[in-house]
């Protein structure tokens, strides 16, 4: 989806959507356990030692901040960036640490000088994004060269089934539905598809996989040893956003080509897609 010429790349249903969203599911009581496995599966391939000692960086839609706590301990300072009410939840979490800055706003609002940063990411927020890789680009611009950029878009299920995807077809009917109630009915409803579908699935999953069945092609098996909490944030996510896009690898892949980024790696484990770049 592209964005018309002048026109801010921002969808504002959906920025307001984050905002509510991360106001109601805080991850205040995430488990630090849970916390952690979760971060240690989106970051499993970022290149740490790539970074110089006191690193600077940015995290691009940063929510509640459930990446950025992890992320300040290993580095000098990190800029935090969030254009919904979400940012004001971030302060609240991360009110302990010393070296995050916080900033109010988008891709295209000029948060950060370009060229500034030693490394940056987005995980789960470009794709809500009107353009995409415009976003992307706008993100890179900030990198110094030689500096990682780490991504997660919400893929096309290119590796799934055909009747993954129809199945996901399906499901794409309710989320158009939901997606456009009122804050109150779309938090009935996701939550609802959290106790019916959600935890069902995934508490199915979890039975299978202890006596050695295959899980993977069981839709929403990735949940099958996290939190019903986890259950009903991401459910709220993936159903309440109005805004929402999928990507091959191979389109992500060249988005990054196009926006500058080089020696492109994707990790190949759930969740889908994760892929580091280093700026050329």
């Amino acid at each position: 989806m592209k964005t018309d010429a002048g026109s801010r790349n921002r969808d504002e249903r959906t920025v307001a959507s984050f905002g509510d969203e991360w106001q109601r599911f805080d991850q205040s009581i995430l488990t630090e356990e849970e916390s952690a496995e979760i971060f240690a599966a989106y970051f499993s391939i970022f290149p740490w030692d790539r970074l110089p000692r006191g690193a600077t960086g940015f995290d691009m839609g940063c929510g509640t901040g459930r990446w950025a706590r992890h992320v300040a301990k290993r580095v000098g300072t990190l800029h935090c960036i969030d254009p919904s009410e979400a940012l004001d939840v971030a302060r609240r979490n991360l009110r302990d640490a010393n070296n995050i800055i916080f900033h109010a706003g988008g891709v295209d609002d000029g948060c950060l000088p370009e060229a500034s940063q030693d490394f940056g990411y987005s995980l789960g927020v470009l794709h809500h994004i009107p353009d995409t890789e415009a976003a992307m680009r706008a993100c890179v611009r900030m990198l110094k060269p030689g500096a990682p950029f780490l991504v997660y878009l919400y893929y096309a299920f290119d590796n799934r089934s055909a009747p993954f995807r129809a199945l996901w077809r399906v499901s794409e009917l309710g989320r158009s539905f939901v997606s456009r109630m009122p804050p109150a009915m779309k938090h009935l409803a996701t939550e609802l598809i959290a106790a019916l579908v959600y935890f069902p699935l995934a508490r199915l999953s979890k039975v299978l996989a202890a006596i050695g069945l295959p899980v993977s092609g069981i839709p929403l098996s990735f949940y099958r040893d996290r939190s019903y909490y986890t259950m009903r944030t991401d459910s709220r996510d993936r159903f309440g956003t109005p805004l929402e896009q999928r990507f091959t690898k191979v389109e992500i892949g060249s988005m990054m080509r196009n926006c500058g980024l080089e020696e492109i790696v994707f990790s190949e484990v759930e969740p889908f897609w994760c892929a580091v770049g280093i700026k050329g």
